[in-house]
């Protein structure tokens, strides 16, 4: 795991002497507000054309059932590196919260994104789904599966919805993260904005499943905490932070659905870091089929090649973080919003 994000790191440390000045001087430039249409979100047409083409798609949605190993798997790997780095000095409870620990915890966010769409027991056993999303919950450290699984409905049924899709920056960020400095800053405090933009975009009630979420986390922190002490509880929380900001996994948060190229508002990307992320990085082809299993999607970009070659895509994420750093045309102002003329949900 270590080694491919090694891999992309080594991409963006040859070209860094070229932009430093940049950096320094603050330069400042970019868009002032997002991109406005007035059309519907492309996968919906997209899903029902390829279906009637090729309706063999339909056999691949259904459960993934290595995913309950490889998660758990995941999870156990995680408790073991709690015991053992429960002696270490504290530079090297941070040096491999990054390098490790926080890889795998990413890894486990994008397990609970799979699993938020019910692949790991079915549709069937939705709850299951629930209670498993908190198992994979418990390295991060902190409640977060039952909150995601609440908002993401909204990214994918209104993608760039303006008051409903909390992926979206707000226009705070769009307007101050707008330099080479800030948009490092804001690259850094992603995970912070993650938690609280929904709670300022579009407020919901607190459900029981949330409170169950936190309960089970709380209560596994205080077991760990009980037998290793704080520096295990530590490890898992600032791998979750760090890795989830500035880190080369974390730039799928950006390749996504940022705007790269006008019009064009999700993108995939087909590079070896979706060996260690649930093949997140297909992620048009998740857009079109999202009940399909991340392991799964592989197919879908091999049936229905034609329809996702000849679309713009990523070729490494340390590319899309470096170019929204230094591209005055990229920042949290580069996405498509649309209005849906609905009312909010409570």
């Amino acid at each position: 795991m270590v080694f491919v994000c090694l891999n992309e790191i080594l991409y963006a440390s040859q070209q860094v002497d070229s932009h430093v000045e940049m950096i320094v001087m603050g330069k400042k430039g970019g868009r002032a507000d997002f991109e406005w249409v007035y059309t519907d979100q492309p996968h919906t047409s997209r899903r029902k054309e390829i279906l009637a083409k090729y309706p063999e798609i339909k056999t691949l949605m259904v459960p993934d059932p290595q995913l309950k190993w490889v998660v758990s798997g995941m999870v156990l790997t995680q408790l073991l590196a709690c015991y053992l780095v429960r002696n270490f000095t504290w530079k090297w409870i941070f040096f491999w919260a990054y390098a490790f620990g926080g890889c795998i915890n990413h890894s486990l966010t994008l397990a609970i994104h799979d699993i938020s769409h019910n692949v790991a027991f079915g549709n069937k056993l939705a709850k299951w789904n629930r209670w498993f999303a908190m198992w994979a919950n418990l390295p991060i450290g902190l409640p977060y599966s039952a909150s995601f699984k609440k908002y993401h409905i909204d990214h994918h049924r209104y993608l760039g919805g303006d008051q409903l899709d909390v992926d979206i920056p707000t226009d705070f960020e769009g307007w101050f993260f707008c330099t080479p400095a800030r948009k490092v800053l804001w690259l850094f405090l992603q995970p912070f904005f993650y938690a609280l933009r929904p709670l300022v975009v579009n407020p919901k009630p607190v459900c029981q499943l949330e409170i169950q979420n936190a309960v089970v986390q709380l209560t596994a922190d205080l077991i760990i905490y009980y037998l290793w002490g704080l520096k295990p509880i530590i490890y898992l929380i600032a791998g979750s932070v760090l890795c989830m900001g500035l880190h080369p996994i974390s730039g799928h948060f950006i390749a996504e659905h940022y705007m790269f190229m006008k019009g064009h508002e999700t993108y995939s990307y087909y590079g070896p870091l979706n060996w260690i992320t649930f093949n997140v990085g297909y992620h048009m082809e998740h857009h079109d089929f999202p009940s399909i299993p991340g392991s799964k999607l592989p197919q879908v970009k091999e049936i229905a090649a034609e329809y996702y070659d000849s679309l713009p895509q990523h070729t490494s994420w340390t590319r899309v973080l470096w170019d929204f750093v230094f591209d005055d045309n990229i920042g949290p102002y580069s996405r498509i919003k649309r209005e849906y003329k609905l009312s909010k949900q409570g």
